[in-house]
């Protein structure tokens, strides 16, 4: 029954005295309806009972898809553990390493989801963009069954769309903004270089062809008039 009382001091619009993330409390950056059925979940019930930082993480590396809510709006053990994690309140190491462990995946995804919601838009940009470089399957919960996606796919959702995992994110200024405000720097893509020779490639066939160096020298007609030799 503590735990429950617990649940809904947090979850309650009146008085709330704790530490508050943008001017609110943590819990509402989820909107009612889902934290009312978070809270009513078998799943947030039993297995988020008095748990800290350290016994979260356990709880994320059993976990086998990602995903909001399902079926009759049961919401996912990743959702009801987001919702937790903003009950907490871990540092932003703890946060740091729960996202750059290497493995356990959904531990990651967690902690992405987690920096979309509570972390400030500079500061999003250059803790997740890293990510768009991790190919690593995840598995997610749908409301008709499971589908495949990847951590470098589900982080684009977080930085590109206003909904995910059946949650909407609160709206962050785009990345273009924030380098005109000098925020943040050009972003640098992973595949630059690869760009960069292929670029190179071009202007070197199209130079070629300006000089006429690219040009197919005439073939002598042979005996059987085709221009080839056949035995």
């Amino acid at each position: 029954m503590a735990h429950r009382a617990d649940a809904k001091a947090m979850l309650d619009e009146r008085g709330y005295v704790g530490a508050t993330i943008r001017g609110q409390n943590p819990a509402h950056l989820m909107e009612k309806a889902v934290r009312d059925r978070i809270t009513d979940s078998y799943y947030w019930k039993e297995q988020c009972f008095a748990i800290n930082e350290a016994t979260l993480c356990d709880r994320a590396i059993e976990a086998t898809f990602i995903g909001g809510t399902y079926g009759q709006q049961k919401p996912t053990p990743f959702l009801c553990l987001a919702l937790k994690l903003l009950q907490l309140l871990p540092s932003r190491d703890i946060v740091l390493e729960y996202l750059h462990q290497q493995n356990f995946k959904y531990l990651t995804a967690l902690a992405a989801f987690y920096v979309r919601l509570t972390f400030e838009p500079a500061d999003i940009y250059q803790t997740l963009e890293p990510l768009l470089a991790d190919y690593r399957k995840l598995r997610r919960r749908t409301k008709n069954g499971f589908s495949l996606t990847y951590i470098d796919q589900f982080v684009d959702d977080l930085l590109t769309k206003d909904r995910v995992c059946g949650t909407s994110l609160w709206k962050m200024p785009g990345r273009q903004q924030l380098e005109d405000l000098e925020l943040l720097d050009e972003r640098v893509s992973p595949l630059g270089e690869e760009i960069d020779e292929i670029d190179d490639d071009d202007r070197n066939q199209m130079e070629r062809r300006d000089d006429g160096s690219d040009e197919i020298d005439e073939v002598e007609p042979t005996a059987n008039g085709n221009g080839a030799d056949y035995d």
